[in-house]
């Protein structure tokens, strides 16, 4: 699955049907790296999911939260992150982990390199503007905006430490307009959100990064997390994205109704694939 979760695709709009004409499939690094994956690491799974699973339509390689992380292995110890980060604020490859990247390169060559297999590269990034950038009041490329402009440092992301929401006005545009004009840069393919979806629902920033995309001429995906994302607000996401999160993580086991676990088991899924 692209995520340890049901996941909706939309068809509703022409931009979906151009996007996700049906469900994208593919492999996502979380389950099996967590924050630490490496460019080899991906690029070795990137070689088989091209040669065993790509004739079966499994075509989207996604590299999950924290390529940005110098140390993620401190991710617990959240004062003692380090972050890889351009002069504009926005977060790049740590070159340790994705050699590639080097010489402010970002995923272009990894971009390039999933392309040239045949399949579409994906990554994942946390709404928001990196807390560090704030700190450092760097500027937001293309704009006149500074980070402190951007920022609105009394909406932070519940379980993630890295970034501070943005102000839905002319500087919060801005700033989704830099990160995506520089993800089209990199040749991204799929863009994962997360702590958009659900916990809490952020349809401004949503409405944002769908302008920003729309705005670069290039089709991304947008897949929204992380869930379950509210039935009432089906209509809005299916006008602003292609993907969300229906359900929170659940796991590969057939719990009964009456077992405390049920809700995180494959049968537990059945009533909310049923409500959508």
């Amino acid at each position: 699955m692209m995520m340890a979760a049901i996941t909706i695709a939309s068809f509703g709009s022409a931009q979906s049907k151009l996007l996700a004409p049906t469900p994208p499939m593919g492999w996502n690094s979380w389950d099996s790296y967590g924050l630490t994956i490496t460019e080899p690491q991906f690029r070795a799974n990137v070689d088989v999911l091209a040669k065993k699973l790509k004739p079966f339509g499994w075509n989207y390689a996604v590299i999950d939260e924290g390529w940005f992380l110098q140390n993620p292995e401190d991710r617990p110890k959240p004062d003692l992150l380090r972050y890889q980060i351009d002069p504009y604020g926005r977060y790049i490859p740590v070159p340790a982990r994705f050699p590639s990247s080097a010489k402010d390169g970002g995923f272009k060559a990894l971009g390039d390199y999933v392309h040239g297999l045949g399949l579409k590269f994906g990554i994942h990034i946390v709404r928001g503007i990196p807390r560090e950038s704030v700190r450092r009041n760097l500027p937001v490329e293309g704009s006149s905006f500074k980070a402190v402009d951007v920022a609105d440092q009394t909406d932070a992301c519940p379980w993630d430490p890295t970034n501070w929401g943005v102000r839905n006005d002319a500087a919060g545009q801005a700033w989704y307009d830099s990160l995506m004009r520089q993800y089209a840069g990199w040749g991204v393919d799929l863009i994962k959100v997360d702590c958009i979806a659900s916990h809490p629902y952020k349809i401004d920033e949503i409405r944002m990064i769908h302008r920003a995309i729309e705005k670069t001429g290039r089709p991304m995906v947008l897949s929204l997390s992380p869930g379950p994302t509210a039935l009432e607000n089906a209509a809005e996401v299916g006008a602003e994205a292609q993907m969300w999160r229906i359900s929170n993580d659940f796991w590969d086991y057939w719990a009964s109704p009456t077992d405390k676990d049920f809700p995180q088991s494959v049968l537990g899924q059945f009533e909310k694939t049923a409500a959508w």
